[in-house]
């Protein structure tokens, strides 16, 4: 037994019923966080939540926990800076530790081009609610010490953004917390269940078709990852989403020193350190579409590079574990949230790189949405009919990893 084990999580597994009003698929953070809030928020607990593997096993359990709210544009700031303010509250509300901490975010600039981008960052997340401050190369080696300022004569930093609020949490204890909190006001959740279709009434999802047979739902929202358009399908519903695999790895332990996550959107590279004191590194999604777990080494071989660069220590560490997930990436690299065009087949979607930071605000919202079947206005303007209305919510430029 050590800190890391937690000791007062408790678990219920219910018997499967045949019928709820909501029938969540996929029992990682957002969907978990959706039954959560349904449940706290609005004493809506006949809810089943059904995860083909086991909770957390799917993205959740392979990111790299990063928390932020630094985006480019108005409606994400706001979205991901009340997902931040939630992530705070949170071992409070749950009563278990996730092992929040904030550590600040730099987010550097390597050209003219960048460093526009990052002042315009700073004034769009102050005017919308995220703190975040242009830095100079200076002061970016004073938030980092360890970082080499000239970027080996190949990516010299100019400077960059800094976002205090950026944070990491432990991300199996994220996942524990909303199940737990769920199980105890009565939501089942049940593993080991593949949902292998939708049952229709016309233009209408009435329930799913499982391995442990049919389920009737008045509801069921699609919360799947980067599975989302095959589960899409079996409703008659074509999303604009692909899937990429994301790898990323972690070195063995290095001195408890290094404070700040740092992202470079010219590197498409990113770094932080765990509390056991490994150092996490990712980088671009693969370029090729796929649901390939596999990871290689031409990842780590690109990735390592960029890192030693900017950070020479890096070249006395060694590659301790490389692990890959898949992404559910949408043209415009925003979330996609609400109703379908299918009556009561609700999805959250989309996010990409980034549904770690945006699981309390997401389940928060989607709750709301399934409760009251009214669009919340903080996630509005992530409706999918965006597409069609050609009301597109641009945001490369805030991926860590494109």
């Amino acid at each position: 037994m050590n800190e890391y084990v937690e000791r007062k999580v408790e678990f219920a597994w219910p018997a499967l019923k045949r019928s709820y009003d909501v029938v969540i698929i996929g029992g990682g953070g957002h969907g978990l966080a959706t039954a959560y809030y349904l449940a706290t928020r609005h004493n809506i607990t006949n809810v089943a939540v059904l995860e083909r593997k086991y909770i957390g096993g799917g993205n959740s359990g392979r990111n790299t926990t990063v928390i932020r709210a630094n985006y480019g544009i108005p409606e994400a700031v706001r979205f991901y800076q009340r997902s931040v303010d939630l992530y705070a509250n949170l071992e409070k509300e749950t009563d278990r530790w996730v092992m929040h901490k904030k550590k600040g975010l730099l987010w550097l600039a390597h050209s003219e081009a960048g460093v526009r981008q990052e002042r315009a960052r700073a004034e769009v997340n102050t005017a919308f609610g995220a703190k975040t401050e242009f830095v100079t190369p200076g002061q970016v080696k004073e938030i980092c010490p360890q970082i080499d300022i000239s970027g080996g004569g190949l990516w010299p930093v100019q400077g960059g953004s800094y976002h205090p609020e950026g944070a990491t949490a432990r991300h199996d204890r994220v996942v524990w917390a909303f199940a737990e909190g769920a199980m105890k006001r009565g939501v089942h959740i049940h593993q080991g269940i593949a949902v292998t279709g939708l049952q229709k009434s016309g233009n209408k999802v009435t329930g799913v078709e499982t391995s442990a047979g049919p389920i009737g739902a008045g509801l069921v929202l699609a919360a799947v990852g980067g599975h989302v358009t095959t589960l899409a399908k079996m409703a008659g519903v074509r999303l604009p989403i692909k899937t990429h695999p994301l790898q990323a790895f972690v070195t063995n332990h290095y001195d408890l020193a290094f404070h700040p996550i740092v992202a470079s959107t010219n590197l498409l590279f990113y770094v932080s350190q765990t509390p056991r004191g490994e150092m996490l590194m990712g980088a671009e999604i693969d370029r090729q579409p796929s649901y390939s777990y596999t990871a290689g080494h031409a990842f780590l071989q690109h990735c390592a590079f960029r890192a030693q660069v900017l950070f020479p220590f890096l070249r006395n560490l060694r590659v301790l574990r490389q692990w890959t997930g898949i992404c559910d990436m949408s043209p415009d690299y925003s979330p996609v949230m609400g109703p379908t065009e299918v009556e009561n087949f609700y999805v959250t979607t989309g996010w990409g790189t980034w549904g770690f930071k945006a699981i309390p605000a997401g389940g928060e919202q989607m709750a709301q949405a399934i409760a009251t079947r009214k669009t919340p206005e903080l996630i509005a303007p992530f409706a999918l009919d965006r597409f069609a209305r050609d009301r597109t919510l641009a945001d490369r430029g805030s991926a860590g990893t494109h």
